[in-house]
């Protein structure tokens, strides 16, 4: 069973570097398996065990989707990097930086994926129904706590 969370407004006051590995998509993409990319880059950010590669990692750090390099909006391209924090970057990963600012967050707790699937639904619900926020689209992430949780933190014009 999914439970979830109504959003709240956060303001990240320190912006937050990660290190891991990306692609490019969209989301018509990733409506249809066969050319959905996120799948396979979780995998691979799996199978290469790439959070163990970054130093400072334990097994409790939490992991992040960051969605970044919105080419417009929820219709055109962006970047995810599957990713953990890092004060430096290793040869074959990639940096990315969630900016300091406003963040609404939705929080999903239950099995994954179907927790984190039914959060972006509420995401997408929520800025659907005349959202009291815009969007930023400069980046979005998702952060897995563990234990099942996961938190979408969308950029919002504040």
């Amino acid at each position: 069973m999914t439970t979830i969370f109504p959003p709240r407004l956060v303001q990240l006051a320190q912006p937050k570097q990660l290190a891991g590995i990306t692609t490019r998509t969209t989301n018509a993409d990733e409506a249809t398996p066969a050319t959905g990319k996120i799948p396979a880059l979780w995998g691979r950010f799996f199978s290469e065990r790439v959070a163990q590669s970054v130093p400072g990692y334990t097994p409790q750090s939490a992991l992040y989707g960051v969605y970044s390099g919105y080419a417009s909006d929820a219709h055109g391209a962006y970047d995810l990097t599957a990713a953990v924090l890092a004060d430096s970057v290793l040869e074959g990963l990639v940096s990315t930086t969630v900016p300091a600012g406003a963040y609404l967050v939705f929080e999903g707790q239950g099995s994954m994926p179907a927790t984190v699937v039914a959060v972006w639904g509420a995401v997408w619900q929520y800025f659907a129904d005349a959202p009291a926020y815009a969007r930023a689209y400069a980046a979005d992430f998702e952060e897995y706590s563990g234990e099942g949780r996961v938190a979408v933190y969308i950029g919002v014009q504040a």
